[in-house]
C-alpha cells in the first residue's frame, strides 16, 4: 500500500478545503506549501498588472520562496498536488515547490480549483520542474466547491 500526500497551495482557502477533503478520502498526509512572505489581497489582484501575483506569472522563471515544508517527500509514494488556476496554469510556487524537493520516482496527481478555467498548460508548465522518472498526471479541476462524497468518488475512480 503506498503511502499518500496531499501537498496543496491556497490563496483564498477555496484549494485548502479542497485539500482537506482530498486527504480524508484518500486516508493521506496533508501538507501545506506556504509563501515566505504571504500574499496580501493586493497581492493577489490579478486585474493590477503591477500585483505581486500578475508579475509572478508574467515571469516564467518567477520561484518565489516558500517556508519549510512539513513533510518529507521521500516518505511518499503518491502526491495529489493542488492549486489554484492563475493565468490557465499553476501558480509559480508549485514550480518552487517540486525543483525543492526530488520526486523521482514519485507519481503526483494534480488537482486544482478554478472560477472557470481548466488545466490549459499546467501539466507542460509543472513537469519541466521534475525528472523524467516523476509521473505527473492531471486529475481534476473544481469549479467552486464540492462535498466530502464528491471529493472521496473521485479519489476512489483512480486507477491507481
Amino acid at each position: 500500500m503506498s503511502k499518500k500526500l496531499v501537498a496543496y497551495f491556497s490563496a483564498s482557502g477555496v484549494t485548502a478545503d479542497a485539500a482537506k477533503k482530498i486527504a480524508e478520502a484518500a486516508d493521506a498526509q496533508l501538507c501545506e506549501i506556504r509563501p515566505e512572505i504571504p500574499y496580501t489581497k493586493a497581492d493577489l489582484n490579478w486585474q493590477d498588472k503591477n500585483s505581486r501575483s500578475s508579475k509572478e506569472m508574467k515571469d516564467k522563471s518567477s520561484r518565489p520562496a516558500i517556508a519549510d515544508i512539513n513533510a518529507d517527500i521521500a516518505e511518499y509514494d503518491l502526491i495529489y498536488l493542488g492549486f489554484p488556476i492563475w493565468w490557465y496554469t499553476a501558480p509559480t510556487i508549485i514550480n518552487t515547490f517540486l525543483e525543492s524537493c526530488d520526486f523521482a520516482g514519485k507519481k503526483i496527481i494534480l488537482f486544482a480549483t478554478s472560477g472557470s478555467s481548466g488545466f490549459e498548460n499546467s501539466l507542460s508548465d509543472l513537469k519541466k520542474s521534475v525528472s523524467d522518472s516523476t509521473v505527473i498526471e492531471e486529475g481534476i479541476v473544481v469549479h467552486g466547491k464540492q462535498n466530502a462524497g464528491a471529493w472521496k468518488k473521485w479519489v476512489d475512480s483512480l486507477d491507481l
